[in-house]
């Protein structure tokens, strides 16, 4: 935390960076890569231990994994792409869910207290694997010609501007496209840990001062804050797959 000269410890980008926690030959492993496979682990050994012997009748464990399955599949898979091309890309669209999940859920678990995808480097390979998905489906479905009229929108029939429009279309679909799908992710987690941190601090802080009432206030902001955040990183979860299914949708799609 710096000070910011008044005895206030102030989080900043600071609060970003992690000291290695061991280095092998000039590779530094950290806290948030720690956490990045922590959540691997978590994932793929909840999914294993849920269906790894599934039963007609399911045990509670296999109950909620048939939950979140089935809540990616119909309400996110299905309602953007449809049963019959949807259904194979059910398994990887479950997977970047949960993963994004967990990787934001560990802001406000004790002694994690960090979102890995407020490191921008995460939502980015997750973008760039979606992003190259949708590139590849768009001239394996249309063709190399058809492809491109599909990213840039070509049209004959929009007349002297279908130029002007195909430049815009190729500019935002190739360029903009992966760099905001994930920066959305990005951003939420860092500016929601940034403010979760500040009313962490601040807490402690006003305790420690003659402004105590502050400090039960800035209690109840850091409660808050918990809450909200919990209900925002399940939301960036769910946009983040719903628009890389929008995207595959567009591949798929006869029409640009």
């Amino acid at each position: 935390m710096a000070d910011n000269g008044c005895g206030f410890p102030a989080p900043g980008l600071h609060s970003f960076l992690f000291k290695p926690i061991v280095t092998v030959g000039g590779f530094e492993f950290n806290k948030v890569m720690l956490l990045a496979l922590l959540t691997s682990l978590v994932v793929v050994t909840f999914f294993t231990m849920a269906f790894g012997k599934a039963k007609v009748v399911p045990g509670k464990l296999q109950m909620i994994g048939e939950a979140g399955y089935d809540f990616v599949r119909r309400g996110i898979v299905y309602e953007t792409l449809g049963k019959r091309e949807g259904e194979k890309y059910v398994p990887l669209m479950v997977s970047i869910f949960f993963f994004v999940w967990i990787m934001n859920i560990w802001s406000v678990i004790p002694l994690a207290q960090f979102p890995v995808s407020s490191i921008i480097a995460y939502p980015v390979v997750l973008a760039l694997i979606v992003y190259v998905i949708w590139v590849t489906l768009t001239f394996k479905r249309h063709g190399f010609v058809g492809g491109w009229k599909n990213i840039t929108g070509y049209d004959n029939s929009l007349g002297p501007i279908k130029w002007l429009v195909s430049f815009i279309e190729f500019f935002s679909n190739l360029l903009v496209r992966p760099f905001t799908h994930a920066v959305r992710l990005f951003a939420n987690m860092f500016a929601g840990h940034l403010m979760l941190v500040m009313f962490t601090v601040a807490s402690w802080y006003l305790l420690n001062s003659y402004m105590i009432p502050a400090a039960g206030v800035s209690f109840v902001m850091t409660a808050v804050m918990i809450l909200f955040e919990l209900f925002v990183q399940a939301v960036q979860a769910y946009v983040f797959v719903l628009l890389a299914c929008t995207y595959i949708q567009g591949a798929l799609a006869e029409h640009h």
